[in-house]
């Protein structure tokens, strides 16, 4: 699975027009959200994701591998004890949001690394 961040995202009408953009070339989003004018979505074709959203003039969007992993989210401190993993593995991660299946998607520079942590 791939993260598409898309920055410059600016509310309800960006997200439309993206999520219908995607929609019309068959790639669905399997999660995300937007956080100060970012979109970051969950995809399983992250290079269809990125040259339909460059072809409709979306320039800052970056694709990485993501880390889809189960999260205990009804057990208190269940992302406290994944963070201190991950932090104890000096792994590094540019965002963290929740897909449509109370999973955790984990996105950095490495997702093998981010998956070794957690086993």
């Amino acid at each position: 699975m791939n993260d598409v961040r898309i920055a410059g995202v600016g509310g309800a009408a960006d997200l439309a027009r993206i999520g219908g953009l995607l929609g019309r070339v068959g790639v669905g989003l399997e999660g995300g959200g937007m956080w100060g004018g970012v979109a970051h979505y969950l995809v399983e074709d992250g290079a269809a994701a990125r040259a339909a959203l460059a072809a409709d003039g979306w320039r800052d969007v970056e694709v990485r591998e993501a880390a889809v992993v189960p999260l205990d989210a009804d057990v208190p401190g269940a992302l406290g004890r994944m963070m201190t993993r991950l932090a104890e593995a000096e792994v590094e991660l540019v965002a963290q949001y929740s897909d449509h299946h109370n999973r955790k998607v984990l996105v950095g520079d490495d997702a093998d690394a981010i998956r070794r942590a957690l086993r």
